[in-house]
């Protein structure tokens, strides 16, 4: 390649990445997930559009397995580990006998409706049957959903990613025949369980690591916390485990360990997530030939229907019997079961592996991946309110970001009052923080002011707070649990938990 060639493909490059950040804030406000224009970017530049030609399935294989690591170490890095683990049960049950339940009644539907043959079906059913936490939050982050309900959301999808690549690789790669029950639960257990002790211990490790060694730039904190993650990853795949749990699972450990610069590492973190849901969705939508997709509606409609109406609900009914979740929150997990990047990078894997009538498949999931975002994704907020998850007006919960204060042993945390928040009109004073934490900050309408005691807060206000690792868990309680049930929030037996529930 030539220094002026290399210009091109750098000026390319640049070009679709800044256009997909702008698609990026369009689909958020508009309230869709980014993919749905990422895949456009993608189907634009490819043979049909601007005529670049990408058919190399193996490559996509490889380069998408990758991103989906990167993003799930950034879903880990992100996941509080407080809310998380009362809902390891209801998420874990889900992702596994949940999967299992979707993936045969919709290779059933595709079986008896369109005539597919079973080992196709049952590869369609599998690689549709994985939930995407970018897509579904991607909607969700504007809805003031009950936290139980968003966490068993994001973690049911943090999760099931394994199950269904176990499932794909399992139904693509035997040439003599479908596998076993018995074959595929033990293929199930051994990728599962030793990818999750792995995580556990590198993400240990790291942490181990992170807290002891003093790095010579802040900047190699996120680059090492990242790092043990794609290890952690990579380390599981060599060993033929589940290398998605494991990239999720340190993260996880990571994420909620108290490290050198953990906002900072977040951040970063998040970054490299969203550059590689980009290349990711470009990629694939460069992968799909746009001549035949209209082919593929029919059968992507029809799955599609039968996943979202029959294999959805029902997995999800039969799973959270034991758990007594209310039948609205059922209901509404059967509807956000958005599938995204996941199920269009898991098509790839029966074409590596020669199976007949792959790249039909890869057509298929690439419109039913489009067309149910499209519907299911504006109708979310709707159906939270049909369903009374949400009220009218209500305000979104908190989301307090931390800036560590390394050499005070502090952190600056930094909020938003959204609009409809309990907290506007509340008095600094009346917030009753920890003597250890104190609002020093408040920017409104663009102008910085120092607070006293009596000044009120406002919608929409910014708010600079500064709070020693040892308040600032307190702090944060206490401001959510104002923002809940106003300045009374104590004695309504509102104490700002994660999972929105008095102790």
């Amino acid at each position: 390649m030539t220094l002026q060639q290399l210009y091109v493909v750098l000026l390319i490059g640049g070009g679709v990445l800044l256009a997909s950040i702008t698609a990026a804030r369009v689909a958020y406000r508009a309230g869709l997930p980014s993919l749905v224009f990422f895949l456009a970017v993608g189907v634009i530049m490819g043979e049909g559009g601007l005529g670049l030609r990408f058919d190399d399935a193996q490559l996509a294989q490889a380069l998408g397995t990758g991103a989906l690591a990167l993003i799930l170490v950034e879903g880990g890095l992100t996941t509080p580990w407080s809310g998380a683990r009362r809902l390891l049960a209801p998420a874990g049950v889900l992702a596994t006998a949940g999967v299992g339940v979707s993936v045969l009644l919709t290779a059933t539907g595709a079986h008896l409706l369109l005539g597919m043959e079973w080992r196709l079906a049952l590869l369609l059913g599998a690689i549709v049957s994985s939930t995407d936490a970018a897509a579904v939050f991607a909607v969700l982050r504007a809805l003031p959903l009950p936290p139980k309900l968003s966490g068993l959301l994001e973690a049911e999808s943090g999760f099931n990613d394994a199950p269904t690549i176990i499932l794909v690789l399992a139904f693509s790669s035997t040439a003599t025949g479908l596998p076993g029950p018995g074959h595929v639960f033990a293929e199930l257990l051994y990728q599962l369980v030793v990818g999750a002790a792995l995580a556990l211990v590198i993400g240990w490790l790291g942490v181990v690591a992170l807290r002891r060694i003093a790095l010579p730039a802040t900047g190699l904190y996120p680059l090492a916390t990242v790092g043990f993650g794609v290890v952690a990853f990579a380390g599981a795949g060599a060993v033929g485990a589940s290398g998605i749990i494991a990239a999720y699972l340190a993260g996880v450990v990571l994420g909620n360990a108290r490290l050198p610069h953990r906002g900072a590492s977040r951040s970063f973190a998040e970054g490299v997530g969203w550059l590689a849901q980009i290349g990711l969705f470009v990629m694939l939508g460069l992968l799909v030939s746009p001549a035949r997709l209209p082919e593929a509606a029919v059968a992507a409609l029809v799955v599609g229907l039968v996943l979202l109406l029959v294999a959805r609900p029902v997995s999800v009914l039969a799973c959270l019997i034991p758990f007594r979740v209310p039948w609205r929150e059922q209901a509404f997990l059967s509807w956000a079961g958005l599938r995204g990047a996941v199920p269009i990078v898991l098509a790839t894997f029966p074409i590596v592996a020669g199976v007949e009538g792959a790249w039909e498949l890869l057509h298929i999931v690439f419109v039913l991946v489009m067309v149910f975002t499209l519907v299911q994704g504006p109708s979310l907020p709707t159906a939270a309110r049909l369903l009374h998850l949400i009220s009218p007006g209500q305000a979104r919960e908190l989301q307090v970001e931390a800036a560590p204060l390394d050499v005070l042993g502090a952190d600056l945390l930094t909020l938003t009052v959204p609009p409809g928040s309990r907290l506007h009109g509340v008095e600094i004073a009346e917030l009753r923080l920890p003597a250890a934490a104190s609002i020093t900050l408040i920017i409104r309408a663009g102008a910085a002011m120092v607070p006293a005691p009596d000044t009120r807060l406002a919608e929409r206000d910014e708010v600079l707070i500064v709070a020693t690792e040892a308040a600032r868990d307190a702090a944060e309680r206490r401001l959510r649990a104002v923002g809940r049930r106003g300045r009374l929030a104590y004695w309504l037996g509102e104490y700002g938990d994660r999972d929105g529930e008095p102790t």
